[in-house]
């Protein structure tokens, strides 16, 4: 019975070693030293950068002017996402963490998009935003549910790690503004449409009318509209399967 008991606790152990081991690995890999400020000027790759001779480090190695508290011009799809990573701040480098200011026009949206290698805290500074991401491919019934909320000045929302997530601004006559702080120094971002339909070289056009069930002339259609900065955007009033196409390059002029 002893034995029994000694194997179980091993058994216990070695799950709870393994869990741990998970979460070390699960994002950016934590300092061993007080900083590591990125030299952007060596020739040597890691994964990560380099760091700075510490004797050569200043205080500008953290630190931006990065005028965060200024409203942006948003795209044409009614956003615009300020964000302060390991490339504005080098000092940023090993530390885990990043920033973003987002600016929403009148119905403006941040669209479907995911972080691969961040969960992102959401804050709404000004306005309303309806907020939501989906979740993996897992066992009914929780295969691709959906989760929403409709988030007010002061609210906070997490999106999990790799996740695709949205946010909408449902208000016709009044901007939104939030900040998102990032679980790393280089949080990445895939933008749902932009990467399926407007990728370089295009994916086939017989895999994607398979995917999506479609014909191909559809397919062909996206693509190209697509490349050229076409911009999906929300029908006017937030209804699910209503959505309109903006012919505008995003960003750019008509």
């Amino acid at each position: 019975r002893s034995d029994g008991i000694i194997l179980s606790s091993f058994l216990l152990l070695a799950v709870l070693l393994a869990l741990v081991s998970w979460q070390a690995t699960a994002s950016d890999p934590s300092p061993l030293q007080d900083f590591c400020v990125a030299d952007m000027n060596s020739p040597v790759r890691v994964n990560g950068f380099v760091c700075k001779n510490p004797m050569e480090v200043n205080a500008d190695d953290f630190f931006k002017a990065a005028a965060l508290d200024k409203p942006r011009v948003t795209n044409k799809v009614g956003s615009n996402v300020t964000l302060i990573n390991v490339m504005q701040i080098a000092g940023l480098n090993t530390l885990g963490i990043s920033i973003a200011r987002i600016d929403y026009a009148p119905l403006g949206q941040n669209p479907p998009h995911t972080h691969p290698r961040a969960t992102e805290i959401l804050t709404v500074l000004e306005g309303t935003l309806y907020v939501g991401f989906v979740t993996s491919n897992q066992p009914a019934p929780n295969r691709n549910k959906f989760l929403s909320k409709v988030l007010n000045k002061g609210d906070v929302f997490v999106f999990p790690v790799g996740l695709i997530h949205f946010q909408f601004n449902p208000n016709p006559h009044k901007p939104a503004v939030a900040i998102a702080a990032l679980s790393s120094q280089n949080p990445g971002a895939i933008t749902i449409a932009n990467a399926v339909f407007g990728s370089d070289p295009q994916i086939s056009d017989d895999v994607l009318a398979k995917a999506f069930q479609v014909e191909k002339n559809t397919i062909d259609w996206l693509q190209p509209a697509i490349a050229r900065g076409f911009a999906l955007c929300g029908a006017d009033g937030w209804l699910p399967g209503r959505w309109r196409v903006c012919r505008s390059r995003a960003g750019g002029g008509d």
